[in-house]
């Protein structure tokens, strides 16, 4: 049986859920084809096939992990700045 995302009737459960899965993961699979340079080896047929969606997916969740690390530089930078900036008033001991 094949089912098709947009099937309404007949889908339920495990199906269902796999549909919406299947939802979720095509775009990054687009991205991964674009920008991840996720294509055919034909070097090595199907292993070769295989290394290249492995080594793809690793080069996205690097990249992810990357722009995470770099949010979270940038709010310690601006947290740091904005504490060296106005330093807090000392109170006199008198």
């Amino acid at each position: 049986r094949i089912f098709i995302s947009g099937q309404k009737r007949g889908v339920f459960g495990v199906i269902k859920r796999e549909l919406r899965r299947r939802s979720a993961i095509e775009p990054i699979i687009g991205h991964l084809k674009t920008d991840g340079h996720l294509g055919r080896c034909y070097l090595k047929g199907r292993a070769g096939d295989a290394a290249n969606v492995i080594l793809s997916a690793v080069g996205h969740n690097f990249r992810r992990i990357l722009a995470w690390i770099r949010e979270l530089l940038c709010l310690f930078l601006i947290q740091l700045w904005r504490t060296r900036a106005c330093p807090a008033p000392l109170n006199s001991a008198s």
